[in-house]
């Protein structure tokens, strides 16, 4: 499980939080992940203690890496590679709550708009 020498993109696949390594690689090169608040480049190597941002899209997480490992493995396995930090923690959750408090506002639309829905709505956008 230790080894020295393993880049961002694979250990965050490692880590599960990207579900294919080259996912893991176009977040790194988008500057999702930050490692000590600057962004990285694919090849960089993980080091024990760094403390890592990763927006992997509908998450935002911040972890301190704990083991280092390049190989996948099962969850549980995966979640001792870091630890997520308690500002992370209440962030999600806090995020968690408002997406299910905050209903998306397609999901009251229902296909496409009857020509009577239409002119309603050019009605509205006139005033």
């Amino acid at each position: 499980m230790e080894k020295e020498n393993v880049r961002i993109d694979k250990w965050l696949w490692a880590a599960r939080f990207f579900k294919t390594r080259s996912l893991a690689q176009d977040a790194v090169e988008r500057g999702r992940v930050r490692i000590g608040g600057e962004p990285v480049k694919p090849a960089r190597a993980v080091k024990m203690n760094d403390k890592i941002l990763i927006d992997n899209g509908s998450d935002r997480w911040e972890v301190i890496v704990a083991a280092i490992s390049g190989s996948r493995g099962p969850a549980p396995v995966a979640r001792t590679l870091y630890f997520e930090t308690d500002e992370s923690i209440a962030r999600r959750e806090n995020d968690k709550t408002a997406r299910r408090l905050y209903p998306e506002p397609s999901m009251e639309i229902k296909g496409r708009p009857t020509k009577r829905d239409r002119r309603a709505m050019e009605r509205v956008g006139e005033e």
